[in-house]
């Protein structure tokens, strides 16, 4: 019976796939999985996954910021996590105050701004839980596109400065002897961060991000160490296991973002103890 019951919802998966929602959430699931793909390797590598957390949850200032004024939060987040991700950048580099405090600055006072905004937007915000806790099945074709561009813009610029951005990841110091920007490239490397969490915030929400941009990244690291393939398949990783998640949340109507993480920290556990063995 327990069978029957799954081949009758994978059946109605199938046909699920006939409304743009379903689909919608297909191609947002492929979106963040290059955003994953690229900059979650950069933020494996440079272990920058704390200051990673500090923009995202900067970032609810913006979709706070959105309500307020009656436009899409997603929109109002961009430049705001644009500042947040140059604002830890220059703290922490040209001033005596640590990144840690920078960032614990950042992020307290991005949710306090959110949380401000959306208390005297007026009336009620109905979407608000599917920014902090993502809802990949309610993600409208707006959003879709505006995905599609911050995606182009993130590979435009690792295309553009890859050699720079993989002597930065692994060797900071020579990078700059060899005469590399490097505080430059760190912030163009944050401002990837920003744009990346921007990407994901629909899908997986504020609360989740870091999960999504780091855990493909670290289920591959254990098999290869080279940056091509960590990128390519961190990508494909992520891809597979957001459709997979997007899939399991539909068959046993569970929330999608919740979902994606727990199955992505599943097969993390299941290669560690392969990669043991």
């Amino acid at each position: 019976m327990g069978h029957r019951n799954i081949h009758l919802r994978s059946a109605l998966m199938i046909e699920a796939l006939q409304y743009e929602f379903m689909r919608n959430a297909l191609v947002a699931a492929v979106l963040v999985s290059i955003a994953c793909g690229i900059v979650g390797t950069f933020i494996v590598i440079k272990r920058i996954v704390f200051i990673s957390g500090g923009i995202t949850h900067a970032a609810f200032g913006g979709i706070g910021l959105g309500y307020l004024l009656g436009i899409n939060p997603v929109l109002t987040a961009i430049p705001f996590s644009l500042v947040s991700a140059l604002g830890i950048g220059v703290v922490s580099k040209r001033t005596k105050i640590s990144e840690d405090a920078a960032i614990g600055i950042l992020w307290t006072v991005g949710m306090a701004l959110g949380i401000l905004f959306v208390g005297l937007s007026p009336g009620y915000a109905p979407d608000l839980f599917s920014y902090l806790f993502g809802s990949i099945l309610t993600v409208p074709f707006t959003d879709i596109i505006i995905m599609l561009i911050l995606d182009l813009i993130i590979i435009a610029t690792v295309l553009l400065l890859y050699k720079e951005l993989q002597a930065l990841s692994f060797d900071e110091e020579f990078s700059e002897i060899a005469g590399v920007p490097t505080q430059t490239l760190y912030l163009v490397l944050l401002c990837l961060v920003a744009l990346s969490i921007i990407v994901l915030i629909r899908v997986v929400g504020i609360v989740l991000v870091i999960a999504l941009l780091t855990i493909p990244t670290t289920i591959v690291k254990q098999f290869t160490h080279k940056l091509r393939s960590l990128i390519l398949y961190s990508a494909i990783c992520a891809v597979i296991l957001t459709v997979a998640g997007l899939w399991f949340s539909y068959l046993f109507d569970l929330p999608s973002g919740a979902t994606i993480v727990l199955l992505l920290a599943s097969v993390f556990l299941i290669s560690a103890l392969i990669k043991r063995l």
